[in-house]
C-alpha cells in the first residue's frame, strides 16, 4: 500500500527568522503505520507536491491552525482525481467540524495502536467519517521511536547550518493555560513516556541538536531529574520548554546538554527576573515568548515590558499576540463575549490581531507588537543574536568532541553574510 503523507506550507511569524525545522506529527504518525506500509513524504514548506505520485491514500497531518485552508486545498485536489484523504494532527483536532467537508476521513487523538483498524476499513471500502479516540488515549508505554526515515534531511538547515530534531520525552499537561489547547489535545495528566525508551530514542537520531518539544518538563521533579540524568551520558545539546525553576534540577539539565530553553514572560516581576538569572547562571540561554494583548495589558505594559526584557539580558525574545484557537479558555472568553472580528483561519498566525482588545483598539495594539520586535532587536538582529546561541553549542561540541567540522566552517560563513549585511 502506498500512503502519501503531506504536510502543509505556512507561513512565518512577522519578524521571525526564516528556518524550518523537521515536523515532529508527521514522523511520529509515521511510526504508528503497519510495516506494511510505503510512506512517501512531502513537507510542503521546502518542496512542491508531486500530485502525479501514485498513492492509493493520502494523509494530510496539521499542526497549526494557519495550515488549515492549505490543506482543505491539497485535499480537495486529491479527491476530485479520485484520491481519498484522511486528515490528521493538531490543528485537524481543533478544526474537525469544518475539516470533514474536505475529507473522506478525520482521525482524532493519538494513532499509536489505531492504524490496524483505520486501514483495514480502508481496504475493506468502508473509512468511517470521524476516527475520534479524543478521551481513548493509547498506554504510552507503546510510543514507538519517530520515523525520521521518511524526512529528506539535505532540507532542514539555515544557511548551512544544522538544525535540530525533534524528540517527545511526555504527552499530556496539568497546567491549564489561558491561551494553550494542549489540556484538550493531550489531557491534563502527565503521561511520561518510559525513561530507557525516549533516552533509546535520543540516541539514534543521528543529530548532536534536539528540541525536546514537550508542552513543559517541569512536571514532575523526580522524573525531571532521572530523565537529565540519563541524558548526560549522550552528549546530547538540547532546548525545551520551561525545566523547572530549581537548582538540582537546572544543574542536571545544565550537565545533560540543556543549550537554551523557551520560557514564557509574563510580568515584570523580580520572580521572573531571578528566574532568568538562575538560568544564565547555569550556563542555560534563554529564549523569552511573550505574549501581547491580555485583557490586563494596557500600552504603559507592553512598553514597560519591553523595557525590561532588554534588562533582564534575554538571549531571545518572541512575541506573539494573543491568538484565541478554537478549544482554549481565551477561545471560550472571547468568542463567548462577541469580540472576535474575523474567522479566517488564515489570520490566526499569531502575529495578527483578530479580537477587538479591552485596554486598546485592535490597530493600536497590532502596532504595539511590531514595536516589540522593532524595539528588542534594534541594538542587534535575531539573526545575529540566533547565531550566538549557535556559536555557544558549537564551541560546546568542539569540547567535547561532538561537533562536525563542516557544520562549523558553514555556520562561520553563514555569521559573514548575515554581519556584512
Amino acid at each position: 500500500m502506498k500512503f502519501k503523507l503531506i504536510y502543509p506550507k505556512w507561513p512565518k511569524l512577522t519578524g521571525q527568522t526564516e528556518f524550518h525545522l523537521p515536523p515532529h506529527g508527521p514522523v511520529v504518525f509515521a511510526a504508528a503505520l503497519p510495516d506494511d506500509v510505503a510512506v512517501a513524504f512531502t513537507d510542503e514548506n521546502l518542496e512542491s507536491i508531486d500530485f502525479d505520485e501514485p498513492a492509493d491514500l493520502v494523509g494530510i497531518s496539521m499542526m497549526l491552525t494557519t495550515q488549515i485552508k492549505r490543506g482543505w486545498a491539497i485535499a480537495d485536489q486529491y479527491r476530485a482525481r479520485g484520491v481519498p484523504v484522511i486528515f490528521g494532527g493538531i490543528a485537524a483536532m481543533l478544526h474537525a467540524e469544518e475539516t470533514m467537508a474536505h475529507a473522506d476521513a478525520v482521525f482524532l487523538g493519538e494513532a499509536e495502536g489505531r492504524m490496524e483498524t483505520v486501514l483495514s476499513d480502508f481496504r475493506n471500502g468502508g473509512l468511517k467519517p470521524v476516527y475520534d479516540y479524543m478521551e481513548d488515549r493509547p498506554p504510552i508505554e507503546i510510543v514507538g521511536t519517530a520515523r525520521r526515515d521518511i524526512l529528506n534531511r539535505e532540507l532542514y538547515n539555515y544557511k548551512g547550518i544544522q538544525m535540530f530534531d525533534l524528540v517527545h520525552a511526555s504527552r499530556g499537561c496539568r497546567f491549564h493555560c489561558y491561551p494553550c489547547a494542549v489540556a484538550y489535545l493531550g489531557g491534563r495528566k502527565f503521561r511520561p513516556r518510559p525513561i530507557d525508551k525516549s533516552i533509546a530514542e535520543m540516541a539514534a537520531i543521528d543529530n548532536n541538536r534536539l528540541f525536546i518539544v514537550d508542552n513543559s518538563l517541569a512536571q514532575d521533579t523526580q522524573w525531571e531529574k532521572d530523565l537529565f540524568r540519563e541524558m548526560i551520558p549522550l552528549k546530547k545539546k538540547w532546548c525545551s520548554h520551561p525545566i523547572e525553576d530549581d537548582p538540582a534540577v537546572l544543574d542536571l539539565a545544565a550537565r545533560a546538554g540543556a543549550w537554551y530553553v523557551y520560557q514564557a514572560v509574563f510580568d515584570t516581576s523580580d520572580k521572573i527576573r531571578e528566574r532568568i538569572e538562575r538560568y544564565h547562571d547555569h550556563g542555560i540561554a534563554v529564549e523569552g515568548t511573550i505574549l501581547l494583548g491580555l485583557d490586563s495589558h494596557t500600552e504603559d505594559d507592553i512598553k514597560r515590558l519591553i523595557d525590561f526584557l532588554l534588562e533582564i539580558d534575554l538571549d531571545l525574545a518572541e512575541f506573539t499576540v494573543l491568538t484565541p484557537f478554537p478549544h482554549t479558555k481565551a477561545w471560550d472568553d472571547l468568542h463567548g463575549s462577541g469580540r472576535i472580528l474575523s474567522y479566517d483561519w488564515n489570520d490566526y498566525s499569531a502575529d495578527k490581531v483578530v479580537y477587538q482588545p479591552k485596554q486598546m483598539s485592535p490597530e493600536r495594539l497590532q502596532e504595539l507588537f511590531q514595536y516589540a520586535w522593532d524595539t528588542f532587536y534594534a541594538e542587534e538582529s535575531q539573526m545575529i543574536k540566533m547565531f550566538r546561541l549557535y556559536q555557544r553549542v558549537m564551541e560546546r561540541e568542539q569540547a567535547d568532541g561532538t561537533y562536525r567540522p563542516r557544520r562549523r566552517e558553514l555556520a562561520d560563513r553563514a555569521f559573514g553574510r548575515a554581519v556584512r549585511l
